[in-house]
Formats: C-alpha cells, sequence, structure tokens
C-alpha cells in the first residue's frame, strides 16, 4: 500500500476543513456565531494559535477585530486599524494578500494587539465581495519555509473567498441595527419634544404654575394626580412628566378606566392567566406588567370600581400584583400618573372612592385649569392648531377674522381645548382662503350678542339678519386688509367706492379703527 506523503496529508486535511465549514455555514445562522466557529475549526485542525477576523465598518475606513482566537477582550479592542495602516490596512486598501515570514523584522507590523509573538510568521487575506474589501482574515503561525506559508496563505484566501458572504451579512446585520437605533432615538426624541412642556401651550399665570409643578416633580418617583375637565389636556401633562423623567427611555402606558367595561378592567390592568374566565384562551400580560420600568397613566380612575380600588391600593403600596386567576405574585416597578375631571372629594363622601387610594394618589396633585379661566391663551392654542392642521390638510390659513375672535373670545368653551381643536381643525378644512370667517365656526359660538357679531342669535333671526351679519364680516376682513382704506377695499370686493361707504355707514363699522 503507498505511503500517504505530506502533500497528500496537507490535501486531506484542507478538504477536511472545507468540509466542516461548509456545514458550519449549512446550519449557523449568527454570522458572529459562524465566523468563531471557523476559528474554532482553524485551531482544531491546523494547531492555530491566533487568528482574527476584521471588518470594515460602513461608510468608514475603519477595520475593528470581529471575530479572533487567541485574544483577550482588552487585546481586541486595541485591534483597530485605519485603511492603508499596518500590514491589516494595507491588505485592506490594496485587496492582495501579505505574507510576513518573521514578524520581528517586518517594520510595518503595528502589533496593535500587543500580544507577544516573538518571531511568529504573520498571514493576512483580503475578504472580497464584488470586487470591494469588506474585512480581512489574518493568522500567526510558527515560522515555517517559504513554500509551507505560502500554501497556507492560499489555502486562507480560499477561506476568505467561501466566508465572504457571511462576512458581507454581519456588515448588513450592524448597518441595519445601527440604522433601526437612530430611528429609535430620532422617534424618542420627536416623542419627547411632543410631550415636553414647551409644547404644552399657554402662558398664562396658571399655567405657568403647572410648568413649574411638573418640573420639580418629573424626576421624582412621586405619585401625581392630574385633576382638570375634560379636555383640558391630562395626558399632555402626564406625558410631559414621563419624558421629562429618568423613565424617558421605558414605556409610557396608557389606560382610560372609563372605556373600560367593569367585567375587564381588572384583567386589562393586572392580566390574567389562561383559563381564568371566559374567553381568556391565553395568558395575557397586564398594563402594568406593560410599563414596568416605566410610566401608567390612569386616565379616569374616578370611574373604577371599589374592587379594582383595592388591588389598585395593593400595588401602589407593595409594588407587587397578582394576573386573575394566579396565586403567583409579581413584582412591578412602575411610576402611576392618575387623572380624573370628577370631584373626588365628593366621591369619598358618597362611598364611591376609598379615602386610603385617594391619598396614596393624591401625593402631588396638579390642578390644569378649564378654558374659560384662560383667556389670554385661546389665541394662542388657535395659532397652534391652525398650523397643524394647514399642515394636515394642505391648506394655507394665516389668520382669524375679528368676528371669528370675538366670538372665540366670548364663548365659554365647556370642552376645554379638546373643542377649541375640533373647532379649529374643522374651520380650517372648509376654508377656501386664508382666513378663518366667524361663519365657519360651530353654531355654539355664533350665539354672542356682546360682541356685536351674532350670525346666529339664540332667538332665531331673519335672512336679512344672516346676510347683513355675513356682510359685515366680509366688509371687516376687507379693512383690516388694506389698512382702512375703502377705496382699496371696494376695488377687492369689486364694487364701487360709493356703495362700499354706504354699507359701511349702513352697517355701522368704523372703519378708522383699521388702519
Amino acid at each position: 500500500m503507498p505511503t500517504e506523503t505530506t502533500v497528500d496529508r496537507r490535501r486531506r486535511l484542507e478538504l477536511e476543513i472545507l468540509y466542516r465549514i461548509s456545514q458550519a455555514m449549512a446550519h449557523q445562522h449568527d454570522v458572529t456565531a459562524l465566523l468563531n466557529e471557523v476559528l474554532d475549526i482553524m485551531e482544531t485542525e491546523m494547531g492555530l494559535s491566533r487568528g482574527t477576523l476584521t471588518l470594515r465598518q460602513p461608510g468608514a475606513d475603519t477595520l475593528v477585530i470581529q471575530a479572533s482566537r487567541g485574544l483577550s477582550a482588552d487585546e481586541i479592542r486595541r485591534g483597530a486599524y485605519k485603511l492603508g495602516e499596518g500590514i491589516t490596512g494595507s491588505v485592506a486598501k490594496t485587496g492582495k494578500p501579505e505574507l510576513v515570514p518573521d514578524v520581528s523584522r517586518e517594520p510595518r507590523f503595528l502589533d496593535r494587539t500587543k500580544v507577544p509573538h516573538r518571531h511568529n510568521a504573520f498571514l493576512c487575506v483580503p475578504i472580497l465581495r464584488e470586487g470591494e474589501v469588506i474585512g480581512t482574515f489574518s493568522i500567526d503561525r510558527p515560522r515555517a519555509d517559504r513554500s509551507d506559508l505560502e500554501r497556507d496563505l492560499e489555502f486562507m484566501q480560499l477561506l476568505a473567498n467561501l466566508l465572504a458572504e457571511g462576512v458581507f451579512r454581519i456588515r448588513e446585520q450592524i448597518e441595519e441595527r445601527e440604522s433601526l437605533m437612530e430611528e429609535n432615538r430620532r422617534l424618542r426624541r420627536q416623542i419627547g419634544e411632543n410631550y415636553r412642556p414647551a409644547n404644552i401651550i399657554g402662558n398664562c399665570r396658571s399655567m405657568r404654575s403647572v410648568y413649574e409643578q411638573i418640573a420639580q416633580v418629573a424626576d421624582s418617583p412621586a405619585t401625581v394626580l392630574v385633576r382638570g375637565e375634560s379636555g383640558t389636556g391630562k395626558e399632555l401633562v402626564a406625558g410631559a412628566i414621563h419624558y421629562n423623567s429618568s423613565r424617558r427611555d421605558n414605556a409610557f402606558v396608557r389606560v382610560n378606566c372609563a372605556a373600560l367595561p367593569e367585567n375587564l378592567i381588572e384583567s386589562e390592568l393586572f392580566g390574567h392567566e389562561k383559563g381564568a374566565f371566559t374567553g381568556a384562551d391565553r395568558e395575557r400580560r397586564g398594563r402594568f406588567q406593560q410599563a414596568n420600568g416605566g410610566t401608567l397613566f390612569l386616565d379616569e380612575i374616578g370611574d373604577i370600581s371599589l374592587a379594582v380600588q383595592v388591588r389598585l391600593l395593593r400595588v401602589l403600596q407593595e409594588k407587587t400584583l397578582e394576573p386573575v386567576g394566579s396565586d403567583e405574585t409579581k413584582k412591578v416597578n412602575v411610576r402611576v400618573i392618575a387623572a380624573t375631571g370628577k370631584n373626588l372629594e365628593e366621591e369619598m363622601k358618597a362611598g364611591r372612592f376609598r379615602e386610603d387610594l385617594f391619598y396614596r394618589l393624591d401625593v402631588f396633585p396638579i390642578h390644569l385649569p378649564p378654558l374659560r379661566e384662560r383667556k389670554t391663551d385661546i389665541m394662542l392654542l388657535a395659532d397652534h392648531f391652525i398650523q397643524q392642521y394647514n399642515a394636515a390638510y394642505g391648506k394655507t390659513v394665516k389668520r382669524i377674522s375679528t368676528a371669528a375672535i370675538n366670538m372665540m373670545m366670548a364663548y365659554h368653551w365647556p370642552g376645554n381645548v379638546r373643542e377649541l381643536e375640533n373647532c379649529i381643525e374643522r374651520a380650517v378644512l372648509t376654508s377656501n382662503d386664508d382666513v378663518i370667517h366667524g361663519y365657519m365656526l360651530p353654531p355654539s359660538l355664533q350665539t354672542d350678542a356682546e360682541t356685536n357679531t351674532a350670525v346666529l342669535p339664540k332667538e332665531g333671526a331673519s335672512l336679512k339678519r344672516l346676510v347683513e351679519a355675513y356682510e359685515r364680516e366680509i366688509i371687516i376682513d376687507a379693512l383690516k386688509r388694506h389698512r382702512g382704506n375703502a377705496a382699496a377695499a371696494a376695488r377687492a370686493l369689486q364694487t364701487t367706492q360709493r356703495i362700499m361707504n354706504y354699507r359701511i355707514k349702513n352697517l355701522g363699522i368704523e372703519a378708522r379703527q383699521y388702519r
């Protein structure tokens, strides 16, 4: 039987390594794990003592170690190379393999990892994909004959070609991860900006007091009770507290307690086990668990039943809960912000709200004033909503007519800021020019006798009176645009100055006040 030669043994070993690596590539889906497995195979079959696989950073001229064998964590951190720097950087720049028979005699060998190489040989090959160098593969090994080293270099290039697709997938994973992280940071910045106090519109004294309270309590763990009528912006205040706190990077979970049926609110808040009740076909995490590490906003807290109040009190006191149908106690770390438009003191007297829960929630109360007490903020809010809905509907509304302003300032706004927003949205949507006119406002605003702009009086009106009111608003708007110049206003409305002067006098309009 013929004796196996050294060349034959080497060829058999190389085939064995290629087979094992191809098997690893077939079953290994984690690319970093694949590369480490390749280095394990090289270490086992070839006696590799040290090897590194560097990856060129996307959009940069830097190579960093992605997988290694025989290097410590500190040595890996030190192993970063710029394009053209040292042997590794040179291979990445030229795309050509390099062989150094003795690193102690090579001045270009940077020894970034500070590993004792003695008189080892150093072999480095490029990893190419579609002609682009995306990384390098290098090993140190004991010195040997030049022919043996060159054979090793050829085999390493073969491995590098085999691994090129896997290395490219690493780059794609890194790019995708960085893109997602950047998008996540952008969205968090956007969310934070939307909820910071500066974006709660209002400069009146009572709102400045609210801003001060938000700043005081935001970064503390204190439970907050936000009180105010429906539509005053209680959720915005809760969001401002969360996004200005140390919990800003964790979940902000909202629950409208009034919108949940009484038989489901326990499951919604605390979760349930599979089979806990009819229809519970799977385990469900409650809102407290979803908000773990972050903030839970309980809107309309005054509407929950006494039974749920007892369980809620326990969570606030002990920071633990039991899902419906379970005996297992689970710890939660949640900051609670509650809100209500109800008079909880009256609810306690009537026995519908527990005193102990009230005092647990009322650690730091914040009261939001109704819009009728914030008259100076109405136009600020209106301008803000005009800009918002101009962008949403592709409109170019720039201002509000005097008649419309008078109506808005005289109205009592029972729906508060929410009603004002809906009112402006409707007016912007129906506008055909750059002005919001009084007739665009809802009928509920068109009942004001004091402002002399009653488009739709409470007692009803004749067609003549309605037409005069509409005409009056149009003329005032034209006078405002032309600084009280009746002749210019007449030309804009395509009528004569004589008719314009007659209508101004007949309608009791003072043109001079618009100069």
